[in-house]
């Protein structure tokens, strides 16, 4: 491993080797290999271990994920997301890494008129969060695009809409809202949604994510590229509350369900248009929100006793 978390102003790293067929073997840095994607990624790349001596690719994927946070704190949601970027840009142009793949976010779009929204439609992101991410995204591909490099460097990024599955984080009051709701099931905390519950989010699951930036990695067409990575559909959030709540056998009689004021920055609706992966990257999600759903309450169950012991809920966020 070539850099340290203090460099990159991330937590977790991994640096993993993995075989892309007979004689094809690559070393791959993933930032952020220990969190929710980060190590659903590295277990991908690990299936098949095989070490070269010098990196060829980094999966930056490390960063404050937390669009409440970015209004709460907006210096340390610069220093991770902005900062933090530009220093695995400048470790990747020390070290001649040829391969950049940056984990981009469906908040750069900000109130797009347009669903589904295609990567063509400007990005006025409404949040701290979603500028930090376009800001992030800028420089990675305005690194690649440099004519003073010396070397071949490609950046692919992806504008990952609502990511969930196994491992996700049910204890974080400010990141993904399925999670959070999966949480407050385990912990018996009523569910909280804030606003009225209408505004829609693009659900997909962490092995469909995988997929496209495996499927990414060595593929040429890809570079330079920006990919939308959602299902393409919406499910509104008081329907995913009731949705998870029937998934736990309970409904709103029986548990409770509190509404507060919408927040600042989020976004009404989104919807991807996964056009693009689809065309250039042969990817489509492919796995059914209720199969999705049902695969990560039974990891959650196992998770249980880790859930409800984890600290109270006060202001769990909708994302």
């Amino acid at each position: 491993m070539w850099t340290s978390s203090k460099e990159i102003d991330s937590p977790d790293e991994a640096a993993v080797g993995a075989n892309f067929g007979a004689g094809d073997k690559m070393r791959i840095l993933v930032t952020g290999g220990a969190g929710f994607i980060g190590s659903h990624m590295a277990d991908r790349l690990l299936k098949e271990p095989a070490f070269a001596d010098e990196l060829d690719a980094v999966l930056h994927i490390a960063g404050q994920v937390s669009l409440i946070r970015s209004f709460s704190d907006p210096t340390f949601d610069l220093r991770a997301n902005v900062e933090g970027t530009i220093n695995v840009l400048r470790l990747c142009l020390e070290r001649r890494v040829p391969r950049l793949l940056y984990a981009s976010s469906m908040t750069v779009y900000g109130h797009a008129a347009a669903l589904p929204t295609p990567e063509e439609t400007p990005c006025r992101p409404a949040s701290y969060y979603g500028i930090t991410k376009y800001a992030a995204e800028r420089y990675v591909h305005t690194t690649a695009e440099r004519l003073d490099l010396d070397f071949d460097f490609h950046a692919t990024s992806f504008r990952m809409y609502n990511v969930y599955g196994p491992r996700q984080a049910l204890d974080n009051p400010y990141q993904g809202v399925l999670g959070i709701f999966i949480g407050n099931i385990l912990r018996g905390e009523p569910l909280t949604i804030f606003g009225d519950g209408e505004q829609s989010r693009d659900f997909v699951y962490v092995d469909d994510v995988v997929d496209a930036w495996v499927g990414a990695l060595r593929n040429p067409a890809s570079y330079g590229q920006v990919f939308n990575l959602g299902s393409g559909a919406r499910i509104p959030i008081k329907g995913l509350a009731m949705g998870t709540l029937a998934a736990f056998e309970r409904n709103q009689a029986s548990h409770p369900v509190l509404h507060q004021p919408a927040r600042p920055g989020e976004q009404r609706h989104v919807e991807a248009d996964t056009t693009r992966a689809r065309t250039i990257l042969g990817w489509s999600a492919r796995t059914p929100f209720t199969a999705g759903l049902a695969d990560t309450i039974l990891w959650a169950r196992g998770a249980g006793e880790n859930v409800r012991d984890a600290a109270g809920s006060a202001g769990r966020a909708v994302r």
